[in-house]
């Protein structure tokens, strides 16, 4: 087997954001990430084509959130959020849409939305503490409109779906900005 041009571990670090990958022979990764209060982890494999690292990571994107109950009550809309971690029932962002317009609603302390749209055809909802793709909890079928949802333990991992690198040399490159690294210039270098 001929040994990936990315083995090793790889860091970037910039003020208080540190990230790092460690990439092995056998085209398997780990990541791990800390920014001021939030850690974030993933493990997965990955593959080259050309000068470029694709990411597979073993959380499957766009679930990090359950429903553990729902039912169509009263008129407007209720999200109710669960966790034995109260500090992370704010900052979760529910996005309401009808058609192509969108209607933000952030989580109030005790992890509590609501609002009085009499009608939407999709609810996702997101963390902004824990980037990642959203997770869908209504759809056009669906005409519940109370919702209470409980966070999943993979809040805490990443699932680097549109995040590819540019390899070069010793360093890997984010080929543009992404929900994990919205700034320009983001190099991991060969430790």
């Amino acid at each position: 087997m001929a040994q990936s041009p990315v083995t090793g571990v790889y860091e970037f670090h910039r003020q208080e954001m540190v990230a790092g990958f460690n990439f092995s022979a056998d085209c398997k990764f780990e990541f791990f990430y800390s920014y001021g209060a939030v850690d974030r982890s993933a493990t997965g494999s990955f593959s080259i084509s050309g000068d470029t690292l694709y990411l597979k990571s073993d959380k499957e994107a766009g679930k990090d959130f359950t429903i553990k109950s729902q039912s169509k009550e009263g008129s407007g809309y209720r999200i109710q959020f669960e966790d034995a971690n109260k500090y992370l029932l704010s900052n979760i962002r529910c996005s309401f849409f009808i058609g192509t317009k969108r209607k933000d609603e952030y989580t109030d302390q005790n992890g509590l939305v609501e609002t009085d749209l009499p009608l939407c055809d999709k609810i996702y909802v997101h963390h902004e503490l824990f980037p990642d793709m959203v997770t869908l909890i209504k759809d056009e079928k669906n005409n519940n409109s109370q919702f209470t949802l409980t966070l999943n333990p993979s809040l805490g991992q990443v699932s680097f779906q549109g995040i590819d690198f540019k390899i070069d040399s010793n360093k890997l490159t984010t080929l543009m900005p992404s929900y994990m690294f919205p700034m320009e210039g983001v190099e991991f270098i060969k430790q």
